[in-house]
């Protein structure tokens, strides 16, 4: 087997992006967001006497 065969039938990885989430997002934002959006809603459920 010669070198060029080696590299000829080697697969290549194909690195499309999909339009998902980046991976250097602002991750503090994410969070605060997150527990904001979780304390708003438990607030409305306490309100509203669904507990």
């Amino acid at each position: 087997m010669t070198a060029t065969t080696v590299t000829a039938t080697a697969p290549t990885r194909a690195t499309t992006r999909t339009g998902g989430p980046k991976e250097d997002g602002p991750k503090v934002l994410e969070h605060v967001l997150g527990w904001t959006l979780v304390v708003v809603l438990a607030m409305l459920v306490t309100q509203t006497g669904l507990m």
